[in-house]
């Protein structure tokens, strides 16, 4: 009979893109291929990813390392605003900012992803029904990993602005059954030299 087993969900944003977004720059490839020799030797039994090209050929760079993993499109693992806040969740203080932030996106944008971010909750995050642990990849973009992580901490559903993911940084949130999902690190760029460590972080986020 198959048990509840425990998942752990390796997050990664894809590759430095061109600015058309429509592949990822030589920087992008090279963060793929060193994100995916970390990993060798990892037991991820699958690699999903996002249906973007940026996301798609991130994927693959990082799965050529990884020998015979399976490699999975799944437009849960697509870039989209999976939850758009009244003004009265948000802190007062930076409630103008982030609406402002969100009113550059289109409407459609806004309003179709919270179905996708709720499916991708219940498709990537929590135990898993197995006699054994299950470790997976998600390449996606940086609302997602936000939307993941603000759930494994148990924060409001706002709260997925303002994290902020670097390009094929690696994140793992551990899924064991009857605790609380734990963060076990966020934006983990040690396998980046230093030059490409800071590329899909804003400005004024560079330490």
């Amino acid at each position: 009979m198959t048990g509840s087993a425990t998942r752990y969900l390796y997050l990664a944003r894809h590759g430095e893109a061109s600015p058309d977004e429509s592949q990822l720059t030589d920087n992008g490839r090279r963060q793929a291929v060193l994100l995916g020799e970390r990993l060798q030797g990892s037991p991820l039994t699958a690699v999903h990813h996002g249906p973007l090209p940026r996301a798609a050929q991130t994927a693959r760079l990082i799965c050529d390392q990884l020998g015979n993993v399976p490699l999975q499109a799944s437009e849960l693992a697509g870039d989209y605003i999976p939850y758009v806040p009244q003004r009265e969740e948000l802190p007062p203080d930076s409630a103008d900012a982030m609406l402002a932030r969100l009113a550059q996106f289109t409407a459609e944008e806004r309003e179709g992803g919270s179905e996708l971010a709720e499916r991708a909750l219940a498709r990537f995050a929590g135990p898993v029904a197995a006699n054994g642990p299950r470790h997976e990849l998600v390449v996606t973009h940086n609302f997602l990993i936000g939307w993941l992580v603000r759930a494994a901490l148990d924060a409001p559903k706002w709260r997925w602005m303002g994290l902020n993911h670097s390009n094929a940084a690696l994140t793992v949130i551990r899924y064991a059954p009857g605790r609380p999902a734990s963060l076990l690190f966020y934006n983990d760029t040690g396998h980046l030299p230093a030059q490409l460590r800071w590329t899909g972080l804003p400005p004024d986020l560079h330490i």
